[in-house]
């Protein structure tokens, strides 16, 4: 569940500064902020239709992991060209997108690797999931706030909630040991 919230908070921190970013800083005005914004949602939801193509290769478990380090990457990507002031606007679309993008391959796999082992209790565990996602969404935007509504802020943000979300993938959740399917027992894979 953890993961699935970490993951949301990549989403939300473009949602509540990407406004500022474009249009504070690169001095976009409300239709171009609206085309940027759009595009970015257009890789959002071309990364979870590409999802069920990828599962007829890899497991759930591997995705998630490629789309957390991806976004991660992409994110430090955004810190580095804000905080050097290179790549311009174009450098920050490109690595906000790729954030997007990455959120869009982990986040339809967190939750069904976390409501997979619920199937008795599917509602609550589906309502708790849900709740801790956005939960977590919410306590991340005002961080970029105060951490100064620019892309170094989104970028800051991005990072730190996934790399603790790549920590909780490696210490807690332990993909290489989950069930290819959901009838199979784990496997540890070395």
């Amino acid at each position: 569940m953890l993961v699935a919230g970490l993951t949301m908070a990549g989403l939300f921190s473009y949602v509540s500064g990407s406004a500022f970013v474009y249009q504070g800083e690169f001095g976009l005005d409300e239709q171009q902020f609206g085309l940027l914004f759009g595009a970015g949602a257009v890789w959002l939801i071309a990364a979870t239709q590409l999802n069920p193509v990828l599962l007829g290769r890899w497991s759930p478990a591997q995705i998630l992991v490629a789309g957390t380090v991806a976004g991660a990457l992409a994110g430090a990507l955004l810190l580095v060209l804000a905080l050097t002031s290179t790549g311009g606007l174009w450098g920050v679309a490109l690595s906000l997108w790729a954030v997007l993008f990455a959120c869009g391959l982990a986040l339809p796999n967190a939750p069904a690797l976390a409501l997979s082992r619920h199937g008795e209790a599917a509602g609550t565990a589906a309502a708790l999931l849900g709740a801790v996602q956005f939960g977590v969404g919410a306590l991340v935007s005002p961080v970029v706030g105060l951490l100064g509504n620019d892309a170094a802020a989104i970028g800051t943000v991005v990072v730190t909630a996934l790399a603790l979300a790549i920590a909780l993938l490696l210490l807690v959740v332990r993909p290489w040991e989950l069930p290819v399917d959901s009838d199979a027992e784990p496997v540890a894979v070395h």
